[in-house]
């Protein structure tokens, strides 16, 4: 039994099941709608408008003297396991489900070089769900992860060529996780807040090229909640999990060939080799037991460009790399991640001279997943068939 509870708690921690997430690991990098077109080349250096709160502070000197930005992704993974386990069952179904995920942030010029940000997003999370009666009902059943991130920022025009920006990220994170053991259905629920900051600069190169370099903190984690056992209650009782979200670093270049067209590039690494295993224990301090995960570091590498049809139209589109930190050795169900390949495009139309609309949409070729997990008694072999569909949609109003 504290093996199956030490999954459930890994479960808690990278509930959302990580490979449906848009980039490697579980992070979620739809933050705007207006970076998706571009597959999200060049956000650190874009500064397109006040979701660069997010991706770099810095950007916000760039900006009008107020300007609000509301975003909506509309989130559509697919992943359809074939396979066999030692117990037997389907495959599954189609694990993922349509999830939606909003933005929001407004930024606002204090003096002609300070302007202050906020931004609220969900830097982690989604969701899948397999069948009860699936192969690997003793690994994963459902997996939740709803995270909501505060991230209020300040930005600072150095000099003519060199912006600074910093904010401060204040999270919370809610997760459920179920899954079938021989003591019944096993649940466990439990949140947390955690904190962290992000930096960032750009260097004005010329008047057509800006490079930008962003940095996001670690956020640590000490889960608190619950686990029960449908058919064993003298089994439930409180359990905590402490774990390190990873840190993460970009470096981004914007650069405008001619009055139509633009190119962004991007190269982001993420800090996953913090996330080596998950040590589980209930309040009273017992050891209830400890997952191997030995994760790596990863990165995802973007190119984008824009072409401006007229003063109103601007079309857009993007590829990218995203490098999973995932090994085949550790790859489990409930983390079948693997490297995507990100086809993007989009487009903004310009409502009036104070608003915008922009769109997006993205599909990722997730490559497939072999695994070939022993966990207890169940070993369940087979692999994952995934991609990824995102639709987003973004108003921008300058005032």
């Amino acid at each position: 039994m504290s093996h199956r509870v030490n999954r459930l708690a890994a479960g808690l921690v990278l509930a959302g099941c990580t490979h449906l997430a848009h980039a490697a690991g579980f992070a979620l990098i739809e933050q705007n709608a207006s970076g998706l077109g571009n597959a999200y080349a060049g956000q650190a250096a874009a500064a397109t408008d006040a979701s660069t709160v997010f991706f770099n502070p810095a950007g916000m000197t760039y900006l009008p003297d107020r300007q609000l930005v509301l975003v909506g992704h509309l989130i559509k993974p697919e992943a359809e396991f074939s396979g066999s386990s030692t117990i037997g069952g389907g495959n599954g179904g189609d694990a993922g489900g349509l999830t939606f995920v909003p933005n929001a942030y407004f930024a606002a010029r204090l003096t002609p070089d300070v302007v202050l940000g906020v931004g609220m997003n969900a830097p982690f999370g989604l969701k899948t769900e397999y069948d009860s009666a699936w192969a690997g009902r003793t690994q994963a059943i459902k997996s939740e992860l709803k995270t909501i991130n505060l991230n209020p920022s300040i930005a600072w025009k150095a000099s003519e060529a060199i912006s600074l920006g910093a904010g401060v990220s204040i999270q919370y994170a809610e997760a459920t996780l179920t899954n079938a053991s021989p003591a019944g259905l096993v649940t466990v629920d439990g949140d947390d807040y955690g904190w962290g900051f992000n930096l960032g600069a750009i260097w004005q190169v010329s008047e057509t090229t800006r490079v930008g370099l962003a940095y996001r903190s670690e956020v640590d984690y000490t889960l608190e909640g619950t686990v029960t056992f449908s058919g064993v209650p003298a089994l439930n009782g409180p359990v905590t999990a402490d774990t390190t979200l990873p840190d993460s670093a970009s470096l981004s270049l914007f650069h405008k060939l001619d009055d139509r067209w633009e190119v962004l590039a991007d190269v982001t690494w993420m800090g996953w080799t913090d996330f080596d295993e998950l040590r589980i224990l209930r309040t009273s301090g017992a050891l209830v037991g400890v997952t191997p995960e030995n994760w790596d570091d990863s990165y995802r590498y973007s190119l984008g460009a824009n072409y401006r049809f007229s003063d109103k139209l601007i079309l857009r589109g993007g590829v990218a790399y995203d490098e999973t930190p995932v090994s085949d050795t550790y790859r489990t169900a409930r983390i079948p991640d693997e490297d995507r390949t990100w086809i993007a495009f989009g487009a903004q139309y310009k409502l009036s001279d104070k608003s915008a609309f922009d769109f997006g949409y993205a599909h990722l070729f997730v490559k497939d997943a072999d695994i070939d997990k022993l966990e207890g008694p169940v070993r369940l072999t087979g692999t994952y068939d995934s991609s990824v569909d995102i639709l987003s949609a973004q108003y921008t109003h300058s005032f």
